[in-house]
């Protein structure tokens, strides 16, 4: 049965990484939700499907939610994308999936890429139990955040602007010391996909000479060990 709102991820580096569902369910919507409409034109274009595109990003999605909810009660169907991953991670989104939900209208999430996921598999750290907490903020609330890191037993997976690692990785070391592991992965999917692993001091070290980090970022860090 169709839904009212699909929430479609796409790839976050390599084309090749839509699923034939994903390809299949952007050609049956009547429109699509795009964060970056000349980035999703990009992807429509690789896979010959022409449909309409709407703007839907973190600067209007306050003002054009009720409209969009609106439409979907009249019967339209529509699909989520952002400009890369999954929707709603990171990325908007979440506003959207509960007004649907509020609405009583009927929601779909695609199985697909996510930056995380590879980044915690590659990293070789515990992946039993583990949190993410996204991008931290850049100002109020930093540093608690932080302390709070320092003392999660569990793996912690952060996302991480390139120019802001090395100021990251400088504060974890202050946080929770030159010793705990860390894993640092970036291009993922893409030709210059890399991962460096280490204590927090080694990757510091590997990255503060480098005059340019391109890439997402993902951040993995072991969480603190119990002294017995």
């Amino acid at each position: 049965m169709q839904k009212d709102l699909y929430i479609v991820p796409t790839p976050i580096g390599n084309l090749e990484d839509m699923t034939f569902r994903a390809v299949r369910v952007l050609g049956e919507v009547d429109a699509i939700l795009a964060e970056d409409t000349r980035k999703t034109g990009i992807l429509l274009k690789h896979y010959e499907i022409q449909k309409p595109l709407q703007s839907y990003h973190s600067f209007n999605e306050h003002k054009v939610v009720d409209r969009i909810v609106e439409r979907l009660k009249d019967g339209e169907c529509f699909a989520l994308v952002s400009d890369a991953g999954t929707p709603a991670i990171s990325d908007p989104g979440f506003l959207l999936v509960r007004a649907c939900l509020e609405a009583g209208l009927t929601i779909e999430c695609l199985p697909g890429a996510t930056a995380f996921v590879p980044a915690l598999v590659n990293s070789g750290l515990a992946m039993d139990k583990f949190i993410f907490d996204g991008f931290l903020p850049h100002k109020k609330g930093r540093k608690t955040r932080l302390e709070l890191i320092s003392q999660e037993l569990r793996t912690v997976i952060l996302y991480e602007s390139p120019y802001r690692l090395v100021k990251l990785l400088n504060e974890l070391i202050l946080h929770c010391g030159v010793e705990r592991r860390v894993s640092v992965s970036r291009e993922i999917s893409k030709m210059y996909e890399e991962t460096t692993t280490g204590t927090l001091q080694e990757v510091l070290d590997a990255y503060k000479d480098r005059s340019k980090v391109k890439g997402e970022i993902v951040v993995v860090l072991e969480g603190m060990k119990i002294v017995k």
